[in-house]
């Protein structure tokens, strides 16, 4: 049977396209992944990068730390209630982003669920309150009114700083994170809490 070149051609031409079609087949199937859900609470390690859990267990054990200081045992709780606390400027001075409002926020419900100290909100939450006050006073119905005048004043400022230090050898790497914060109480300039957390977390090559 004779097969002209033009013939021969068109074969080839159509085996290479049947064989660049296969491979991308191949190579898309290899890279598709699939996606599910899993609880909040698991610890999910993709780096040793800063995390969620991080955040959330030492923001627990600094504020545990905090309640057994001598300022807890001593403050005068049938006359003031719970200490009052506002949160000043928890910075992060790391090279990688930190969600630092999510900290706070973990040290606030920690502290909240314990039922054992009040937190005022400071900055431009407290401005809004502020702001939305003055909208009540000319808007709202006289008995529903939010007073002015009558905001519970802070006695404790909270503060402090996320640091870090990446060290690597090219096989592997050290991420270190220092957390460290202080109470101050407001009337006398005290420090009356110091706590510090220090996390240490060792990656393969691979894995970063």
């Amino acid at each position: 049977m004779y097969i002209d070149k033009l013939t021969l051609s068109k074969w080839a031409s159509l085996s290479w396209k049947s064989m660049f079609t296969l491979f991308m087949a191949a190579l898309l199937t290899a890279c598709s992944g699939s996606v599910k859900r899993i609880d909040t609470n698991e610890d999910v390690m993709l780096s040793d990068r800063w995390n969620d859990t991080d955040s959330r267990l030492v923001a627990e054990e600094m504020m545990g730390d905090m309640l057994t200081f001598p300022w807890f045992r001593d403050y005068n709780f049938s006359q003031k209630g719970n200490p009052t606390v506002i949160v000043q400027t928890i910075r992060n001075k790391t090279s990688e982003h930190i969600p630092v409002d999510t900290f706070i926020n973990d040290i606030k419900r920690s502290l909240l669920r314990a039922g054992k100290v009040d937190f005022v909100v400071s900055g431009a939450e407290r401005d809004e309150i502020r702001t939305e006050r003055e909208e009540q006073a000319l808007n709202a119905a006289p008995d529903t009114v939010a007073k002015f005048g009558l905001e519970q004043g802070a006695g404790f400022a909270l503060s402090g700083t996320i640091n870090s230090i990446v060290d690597s050898n090219g096989d592997q790497r050290v991420s270190f994170y220092q957390v460290d914060l202080k109470l101050i109480d407001m009337t006398t300039n005290r420090e009356v809490w110091n706590g510090q957390k220090k996390l240490k977390k060792l990656a393969d090559k691979g894995f970063f």
